[in-house]
């Protein structure tokens, strides 16, 4: 497997909102209820700073996007979110998308990549993020619904980029 991250394009949007739909649809993830349909995803991937998608070959393995997390004096905090296709999951796509995310937001001018709603069960994604050298912020409980409608706590994360 000969994995890159290459910038989004059109060509791919079908891949695309298939990975994002699919941990929208599992629900412990992102914040995110409303799918994407072809022409809401375009927008949506167009509209980051930057979307990546790791790719083998012209196979979608799993995308992230990347984007301001606030605005005017905090603009220089980014913030991501990542996709990894459930059937390669376990593979490190995940680590490959996080190491690129981070390098393209130094790239971008961003100082800080910050991830607001972690959730706290979300084991795999919080060993990789400290692995990475991320701090967590403390925990927010209750910071996020779960779709049996429970609620679970969420944990922030950061790491300076500088």
């Amino acid at each position: 497997m000969a994995i890159k991250v290459i910038p989004y394009e059109e060509k791919f949007i079908c891949a695309a909102i298939k990975i994002w739909n699919e941990v929208v649809r599992e629900g412990i993830a992102f914040p995110q209820e409303e799918e994407l349909d072809e022409v809401t995803g375009d927008e949506f991937f167009k509209a980051q700073s930057f979307t990546g998608l790791a790719v083998d070959g012209e196979e979608v393995l799993a995308l992230y996007i990347l984007h301001p997390n606030n605005v005017g004096r905090c603009a220089h905090i980014s913030n991501a979110s990542y996709a990894v296709r459930s059937d390669v999951r376990g593979r490190h796509i995940g680590e490959i998308i996080v190491k690129d995310c981070i390098a393209k937001a130094r790239a971008l001018g961003f100082r800080i990549l910050q991830f607001n709603a972690v959730v706290a069960t979300n084991t795999h994604a919080r060993h990789l993020y400290q692995r990475l050298g991320f701090k967590e912020l403390g925990t927010i409980p209750g910071g996020f619904r779960m779709p049996d409608g429970s609620f679970e706590d969420i944990v922030p994360q950061f790491i300076g980029l500088t």
